[in-house]
């Protein structure tokens, strides 16, 4: 293994995978116990993991009271990144919150203050919009934003599944930092424009669900051991009709990982990072071992052969079915094929 080199993001130099923490509180059935997620949060820290990931959204702001609780004794060691724009709402007034996409200033400064409080620290490092309210011009959104940059509520602004041209319009209006969107082996929608203008920019470019929602480990081998909550069971590739030809790519992928002396998730993962010197994946876990795994990642070699054979496998052309259900594509704004 060799000591991988650490990528820009904004201002800071971070090691090249960080820990996505959304599935310690939120989408993929029940969350872990708070000692497990403690083991995996702790247990990042001590792998070298510096940027840890959070939203309002996840878990209603039980994430981010999660990563306060457990990570502000060790602050400094991290960047902090968290979101706005997308959160849990009473709109009912009967205790169960809804997800309401809201980017007016006054809901994203407002929804600051609350994660200031639940994360126990006087500043996030990166606050991204984690989703660009149509309703609201992404310069008011973006402005807001820049607000609490100059207010010292925040050190740096990020954008969540945006296209190319919202990018360079809220760039327009204050340095964006990072630019988060899905991008993995299935996954490509970035390769379409934003991937490269973050290039131009010198913005980093963040990877969520780098693994394919966990497809890519080679851990979930049928769709009925999801729970019934799982968000996956909504989305296309995971359905009773794609997902078992999607299985048929994933174990010609598992032969492909035992060729390249690596386990599938960790060359899923160093396909990605080959990709751009600016991509940082942030892989998620609710497993130390699984933790352990993705961050070796980083540090490992594997022939180029290898990983060319990994993008001729799986590739938007041989996947089955999109990555979001109809329902959800008015709510995301990034370029698709």
């Amino acid at each position: 293994m060799s000591t991988p080199h650490k990528r820009k993001l904004g201002p800071w130099s971070v090691y090249p995978i960080g820990l996505g923490c959304m599935n310690l509180s939120h989408a993929y059935g029940v969350p872990p116990s708070r000692a497990q997620a403690e083991r995996v949060l702790l247990g990042a820290l001590d792998a070298g993991v510096d940027l840890f990931d959070t939203a309002a959204l996840y878990g209603f702001g039980a994430n981010e009271t999660l990563i306060g609780d457990i990570l502000a004794p060790h602050r400094q060691r991290f960047v902090l990144a968290s979101k706005c724009g997308m959160q849990g709402v009473d709109v009912q007034g009967d205790g169960k919150p809804v997800r309401v996409i809201d980017g007016r200033p006054a809901t994203l400064k407002a929804t600051c203050e609350a994660a200031l409080k639940r994360l126990r620290t006087d500043v996030i490092d990166l606050y991204y919009l984690h989703r660009w309210d149509k309703q609201v011009s992404i310069e008011d959104s973006v402005g807001a934003l820049a607000d609490l940059v100059r207010e010292g509520k925040i050190r740096s602004i990020g954008l969540s599944e945006v296209s190319a041209s919202t990018l360079c319009k809220a760039h327009a209006v204050h340095p964006i930092a990072a630019v988060q969107t899905e991008y993995s082996l299935w996954s490509r929608n970035a390769e379409i424009a934003v991937l490269q203008a973050c290039q131009e920019l010198d913005v980093a470019f963040v990877a969520f669900s780098p693994v394919a929602r966990g497809f890519l480990t080679g851990a979930l081998r049928s769709i009925n051991s999801l729970a019934d909550k799982d968000i996956r069971r909504a989305m296309p590739r995971f359905s009773p009709q794609n997902y078992p030809l999607n299985m048929q790519l994933l174990q010609a992928f598992e032969q492909l990982a035992q060729q390249a002396g690596c386990t599938p998730a960790q060359l899923a993962l160093v396909w990605l990072l080959a990709q751009g010197e600016h991509i940082i994946p942030i892989p998620g876990t609710t497993s130390l071992e699984h933790l352990q795994e993705d961050v070796q990642a980083a540090q490992l070699t594997i022939a180029p052969q290898h990983v060319a054979a990994a993008d001729t496998l799986i590739n938007r052309h041989s996947v089955h079915g999109p990555r979001y259900p109809a329902s959800t594509l008015p709510e995301i704004d990034t370029e698709d094929f």
